[in-house]
């Protein structure tokens, strides 16, 4: 599978090579009609960032469930989610399984209080929550969200050039990008652990791009395009990017997200720092089509689709809006 993913490799375009814009558009097209997840070499993150970043994961979700539970996921997704708190629902791949085995915790943008949006709470633009008693975990998330929000700032011109529009096409679109980082736990599954338990259920992601830095556990395995599960292979020095359900809705389903899922068997414990990032919270995005004609499926903007997705699939939205959270096999 390692040799069926393509791998962009981003030095020639970062030393101005004649071309190299439009070769990396190629292989990213061929990554999104053929596979759906690519890795990405000589991204600008440093090994050292990443392996701290996993590090401050492992601290948070070793307080006590008291501290933990102190910053509560809100309707913002921000803060911490219990283990099972989820149930796979919109974006699930055959029949919806149990709840997710794993407990996280989400950080969007750092925005001030006085921020307009955060005064007006407009949906998913609130502030993060941050815990006390870790020294130097505030820092080290923001640092995670710069690297990785710099890369995929980056990494929009071949994106564009891989649907043939001029490279800056996306630009205004990510004048000011959502994003999430979520640090993820994943206990070990017990061998007798029921069929239809995993630590995330078989699932396309929602974003324009997940960015997933490489995990010495595994756990992660892919869904081909022929239907076979296959363990996903994990270079050194490589990044592995994908794309979701908006990539998916803005290309006019020309560019595929590919399902995947986490089982964690390894005898270790499991953690993931996987940063999605979308368009701007404000930013209207109409299909793309390969002929300029008008697409499948209506324009939609970040909070248009979050929020039905947040309240089918997260126990605490469906809780919120006054809705019955039914836990399959609870």
């Amino acid at each position: 599978m390692s040799q069926s993913i393509p791998v962009l490799d981003l030095g020639p375009l970062q030393d101005g090579a004649p071309g190299a814009l439009d070769r990396l558009g190629e292989e990213l097209r061929r990554a999104f009609t053929e596979v759906g997840f690519y890795f990405v070499r000589n991204h600008g993150i440093p090994q050292s960032l990443l392996d701290d970043t996993f590090a401050a994961a492992e601290r948070f979700h070793a307080q006590p469930l008291e501290a933990k539970l102190a910053l509560r996921i809100n309707e913002h997704n921000i803060g911490y989610m219990p283990m099972r708190g989820a149930t796979t629902r919109v974006n699930a791949v055959g029949e919806v399984a149990r709840p997710n085995a794993n407990e996280a915790v989400f950080f969007k943008r750092n925005l001030p209080a006085d921020h307009p949006d955060v005064v007006a709470n407009v949906r998913f633009r609130g502030r993060n929550q941050w815990p006390a008693g870790l020294p130097g975990f505030r820092e080290q998330v923001l640092a995670a969200c710069d690297a990785f929000e710099g890369l995929g700032l980056r990494l929009l011109p071949i994106y564009a050039r891989a649907l043939g529009l001029p490279a800056d096409h996306f630009a205004p679109f990510f004048a000011e990008p959502m994003y999430t980082l979520r640090m993820s736990h994943y206990p070990q599954q017990e061998p007798a652990a029921p069929e239809n338990e995993y630590g995330i259920a078989p699932h396309v992601d929602t974003s324009f791009m997940t960015i997933l830095a490489q995990n010495r556990i595994p756990g992660l395995s892919l869904r081909t395009q022929d239907g076979d599960w296959i363990d996903a292979p994990a270079p050194e020095g490589a990044l592995l990017i994908n794309g979701g359900m908006m990539l998916r809705r803005w290309t006019d389903n020309r560019f595929l997200a590919t399902p995947h899922r986490v089982i964690n068997r390894s005898g270790e414990e499991r953690y993931a720092i996987p940063f999605f990032m979308d368009a701007s919270y404000r930013a209207v995005m109409a299909p793309i089509t390969a002929d300029g004609s008008p697409g499948r499926m209506q324009p939609i903007t970040y909070p248009d689709f979050m929020t039905g997705y947040q309240r089918a699939n997260f126990h605490h939205a469906a809780e919120a809006a006054g809705e019955k959270v039914e836990l399959q096999g609870a």
